[in-house]
């Protein structure tokens, strides 16, 4: 796996683009996210269909259709330093073969963020753009607007990503050990169905994988790693990540089943690394080649997330 291309980092008065490619997006708490992306004196503007939904499928923030139209005119604009996805939810995968991959190229490197359902986009701008993208915290999304660690960390990694290269785990390790690789991964549920897609990694080999997921019982997330194990997916991996497994039950429960599944490809695994569907989630940009000590808890880059 070869490290991607890094955009520019963002500077005072940029314009970020806002963007629901998934579920319909909260109008008090987009009006509130919106409110701290101004405070850090950014120029957010909202596409047409943040809050938009759809006419039969109430899951949905507008059609397939206005919603790839929304994201692909977003990246297409010169004037749009950044592209922030407004919340998670569900509907990616319904879009993403909609999206000219070509006009997007020929637009150029920018920064994308988001998490969750976007999981599914991460993926794609990794394999039709070869770019770096940030899975980090959206201005809609949970206690976005309330959590001054989730603010702080995706602020840094914005602004000034020299400052957070090194990323620290809440946690000890569940396998113990130092590995090096490239940065990927996401919710893991999304993982497991974005597999055989046109879109999708092929694999992790030579990668650091990032895992986490939101409201899956024990035996579901046992099904996903299964899935990927039995596709070889995770052959020639070199370390996981874990983060949050929030509404999946007890962390004591599902230590076992991580182990149990994750145990056998004889890598380091580093678990509660604070990122995910969680209070206060840190920005993990993947992509990038890093260091794994999952003794220590840290992930260390070997450059800034953006240029």
């Amino acid at each position: 796996m070869n490290p991607l291309l890094r955009p520019t980092r963002l500077a005072p008065g940029a314009r970020v683009a806002v963007v629901a490619p998934s579920g319909p997006v909260p109008e008090e708490r987009l009006a509130a996210g919106l409110d701290v992306l101004r405070g850090w004196d950014l120029d957010p503007v909202v596409a047409p269909h943040v809050l938009a939904r759809h006419p039969e499928l109430g899951y949905l923030a507008g059609t397939d259709a206005e919603r790839a139209a929304d994201l692909q005119h977003a990246w297409c604009d010169p004037a749009v330093d950044a592209v922030l996805c407004a919340r998670g939810g569900y509907g990616a995968q319904r879009m993403v073969d909609l999206l000219d991959w070509d006009a997007m190229r020929a637009a150029g490197p920018k920064v994308f963020v988001g998490f969750s359902d976007i999981t599914v986009l991460h993926q794609a701008f990794a394999t039709r753009l070869g770019l770096v993208t940030l899975h980090g915290p959206t201005p809609a999304g949970g206690d976005f607007a309330k959590n001054a660690r989730a603010q702080e960390h995706l602020k840094a990694t914005l602004f000034a990503p020299e400052t957070v290269r090194t990323i620290t785990s809440d946690g000890t390790a569940l396998i113990p050990g130092r590995a090096r690789g490239v940065t990927l991964g996401g919710c893991l549920s999304l993982l497991a169905a974005d597999l055989g897609t046109p879109h999708a990694h092929p694999g992790a080999r030579g990668g650091l994988l990032c895992l986490e997921d939101v409201g899956e019982p024990p035996y579901r997330l046992d099904r996903y790693l299964t899935q990927l194990l039995r596709a070889g997916w995770l052959e020639g991996v070199r370390g996981v990540l874990l983060g949050s497994w929030q509404d999946c039950g007890s962390y004591e429960r599902l230590r076992p089943l991580l182990l149990d599944r994750l145990g056998g490809l004889g890598v380091p695994v580093a678990q509660e690394f604070g990122f995910g569907h969680l209070p206060g989630t840190r920005t993990l940009p993947f992509g990038v080649p890093a260091e794994l000590d999952a003794d220590a808890g840290t992930l260390t880059l070997d450059e800034p997330a953006l240029r």
